[in-house]
C-alpha cells in the first residue's frame, strides 16, 4: 500500500473513531481497517482488563470461534500479546510455533506463524494490544510495525475515550447519591470537573483540575473561570451558559481551549450541564477531558495528508502536461503525415494502401481524442486558468456527450475568488459524485448547484438514479466498501469543511459540500 493510501486511510480512520462513543461501535470497523491497511489475513484486537490485570479478546478476523476461546484471556505477561501489554514495546515474531514464549497450544494448531504485536496507548497508558499475523513464516517491515502503532494509538484513544463516557454517565447517575460516596467519586475522577456559580466563580474543583490546569485545588477554588479563557473562547463559554438558561438544547461534547497557569494551552473535550436547586439556577458543571496530544497527532497526520494530496496534485498535473505536450504533440504530428500521404496527388498509393492508411489516420485520431481526455480528467488546465465555473461546464459537457445521463450546471451568487485548494477540493468532490453517478446511480439527469453564499461555498451533486439505503452515520460507509464517498468527506474536512449524502432507494441521490470562505 502506497504512503498516501496509509495515510488516507489513518485519517479516515481517525474520523470513523471520534464519532464512535461505544467500545462495541469501534473494533468492529476498526478491525476491518486494520485488515485492510496491513493487507494481512489474522488480527486480533484485545482490550486491558486493569482490574483483573489481564487481556480480553474484543475482537478477530481470519479465526474460528473455536480459536478464539482458546486465546480469549491472557495475563499481564502472558504470551506474546501479554508481555507487549506489560511493557508497551512492539513485538515481532516470524514463527511463534518456533519461540519459546509461545504460551497457547491453540496458536500452533491453527498453524499461526509470523506476528507483529502492538500496545494500544492513550494518555500514555497501555489499553490493550493489536496482533497481526500469517499462516507462514515472514519478517515485517519497520515501517508496518510504526503504520500499526499509529493505528493502535488511535484505537486506543477512542477506547479510553468510550470508557470514560461510560465512567461520565455513571458519575451523572451517582450524583443523586449520598454525599459522601459523591465526594469520593468526584475527587477520584480521572476527567477534570469544575463547579462554577452563576457569577463564574469556581466553587469547587477535583484533583484532575490540578493536573489539567496547573493550581492547586484550593487556588482554583474563587477564581473566575474567565481567567482560563481568551478571546474565542470566553465567547463560547458564555454563549453555552446563556443556551443553557434559556433551555436551548446544546451538542455535548463541544471543543474548548483553557490556558493553563503557565500561560500554555490545553485542548478539552468539554460537557457543561445546568445545575439548578428548588427549580431555580444556581451554577454550572463542567466535566472535561484532555484531549491535547490527540488533536496535535491528528492535526500532524491532517498536515502530512495535505502534503501527500498536494503531491499527487502535483504529479497530475505533470503527466497531464507531458501527454498534452509531448504524446499529444507526436500524435498531432502523425495525423497531419497521414493526411498528407493520402491528400498529395504526388503520392500515389494503391487503393488498398490508402484504406490501410485511412484506418491508421481514424485510429490515430481516436487515440488523440482519449489521450486529451485522460489529460484533461487528470488535471483539467481550465480549472486554473478559467476557474470552478468553467471546470464544472467542461465536466458537464463531456459526461453530456456521451449521451448517457444529462447533465446541468446551476450557479447562485456572485462568484468569487476561492483559494487554489478550496477550488481544487469543490471540483473533486464534483468530479467524484458524477463518476459515481455514471457508474452506479442508473440515473438519467443529475444536476450540479454551485452557490457562492457570505460565509461558504456550496457544491450538490443530484441525481434521479436508484439511490441506496444510507447507514445512521456517513462514516460508516467505509465498512460498506464506498471509500469514495469517505474520501469525499476528508478532501472537505481537511479545509474545514463538511460533506453530506442523502440518499433512499428509488429516490436518487444528493451529495452536498460546504466550505468555509476562509478555506486554505
Amino acid at each position: 500500500m502506497s504512503r498516501g493510501r496509509r495515510l488516507i486511510t489513518l485519517s479516515t480512520l481517525s474520523g470513523l473513531l471520534a464519532q464512535a462513543e461505544g467500545i462495541e461501535d469501534i473494533l468492529p470497523t476498526a478491525i476491518e481497517i486494520v485488515a485492510d491497511v496491513m493487507e494481512i489475513e489474522v488480527v486480533l484486537i484485545y482490550t486491558l482488563n486493569t482490574r483483573r490485570k489481564e487481556l480480553e479478546l474484543s475482537a478477530y478476523r481470519g479465526v474460528p470461534v473455536e480459536f478464539a476461546r482458546g486465546v480469549d484471556k491472557m495475563k499481564l505477561g502472558e504470551g506474546f500479546n501479554g508481555r507487549v501489554a506489560e511493557t508497551g514495546e512492539p513485538m515481532m515474531v516470524r514463527d511463534a510455533a518456533e519461540d519459546p514464549r509461545l504460551s497457547r497450544e491453540a496458536v500452533r494448531r491453527e498453524k499461526i506463524k509470523a506476528q507483529l504485536v502492538v500496545p494500544m496507548k492513550s494518555r500514555g497508558k497501555v489499553v490493550g494490544t493489536i496482533c497481526v499475523a500469517t499462516r507462514h513464516k515472514r519478517e515485517f517491515r519497520t515501517e508496518e510495525m510504526e503504520l500499526l502503532t499509529a493505528i493502535g494509538n488511535q484505537i486506543g484513544i477512542a477506547i479510553d475515550k468510550a470508557r470514560l463516557y461510560r465512567e461520565q454517565a455513571w458519575l451523572t447517575e451517582l450524583l443523586q447519591l449520598s454525599e459522601v460516596k459523591y465526594r469520593e467519586l468526584f475527587q477520584d475522577a480521572s476527567d477534570a470537573i469544575l463547579i462554577q456559580d452563576m457569577e463564574g466563580n469556581v466553587t469547587e474543583a477535583n484533583k484532575a483540575c490540578e493536573k489539567l490546569l496547573g493550581y492547586p485545588v484550593e487556588e482554583l477554588v474563587g477564581k473566575k473561570v474567565s481567567d482560563f479563557l481568551r478571546g474565542y473562547s470566553l465567547t463560547l463559554a458564555q454563549g453555552i451558559r446563556g443556551k443553557l438558561l434559556s433551555g436551548e438544547r446544546i451538542e455535548q461534547r463541544y471543543e474548548q481551549h483553557l490556558v493553563r497557569r503557565d500561560g500554555s494551552e490545553a485542548i478539552i473535550e468539554l460537557a457543561t450541564r445546568l445545575i439548578t436547586a428548588d427549580g431555580k439556577p444556581i451554577g454550572f458543571e463542567n466535566i472535561g477531558r484532555d484531549v491535547t496530544e490527540e488533536r496535535k497527532m491528528q492535526d500532524n497526520l491532517r498536515f502530512y495528508l495535505k502534503q501527500v494530496l498536494r503531491a499527487q496534485e502535483e504529479e497530475r498535473k505533470r503527466i497531464s502536461r507531458e501527454l498534452h505536450d509531448d504524446a499529444g504533440q507526436s500524435l498531432l504530428l502523425l495525423i497531419h503525415r497521414l493526411d498528407a500521404l493520402t491528400s498529395d496527388p504526388a503520392n500515389k498509393l494503391s487503393k488498398p494502401a490508402k484504406d490501410k492508411v485511412t484506418r491508421l489516420h481514424g485510429l490515430a485520431v481516436k487515440i488523440l481524442d482519449g489521450l486529451r481526455r485522460y489529460s484533461q480528467e487528470l488535471r483539467p488546465a481550465i480549472l486554473d486558468h478559467m476557474g470552478l465555473v468553467a471546470a464544472l461546464g467542461w465536466m458537464a459537457d463531456n459526461l453530456n456527450r456521451e449521451q448517457r445521463i444529462k447533465v446541468s450546471i446551476e450557479v447562485r451568487g456572485t462568484e468569487y475568488q476561492l483559494s487554489p485548494e478550496a477550488k481544487l477540493v469543490l471540483f473533486r468532490i464534483a468530479q467524484e459524485a458524477l463518476n459515481n453517478v455514471k457508474k452506479h446511480s442508473g440515473a438519467t439527469t443529475a444536476v450540479v448547484k454551485l452557490e457562492y453564499a457570505p460565509q461558504k461555498t456550496i457544491v450538490r451533486v443530484t441525481d434521479n438514479g436508484k439511490g441506496f439505503e444510507l447507514p445512521e452515520r456517513l462514516s460508516d460507509l467505509a465498512s460498506l466498501g464506498k471509500l469514495g464517498l469517505t474520501g469525499m468527506e476528508e478532501r472537505a474536512r481537511l479545509l474545514g469543511g463538511t460533506l453530506q449524502v442523502q440518499s433512499k432507494p428509488g429516490e436518487g441521490t444528493t451529495v452536498t459540500a460546504e466550505l468555509p470562505l476562509n478555506s486554505t
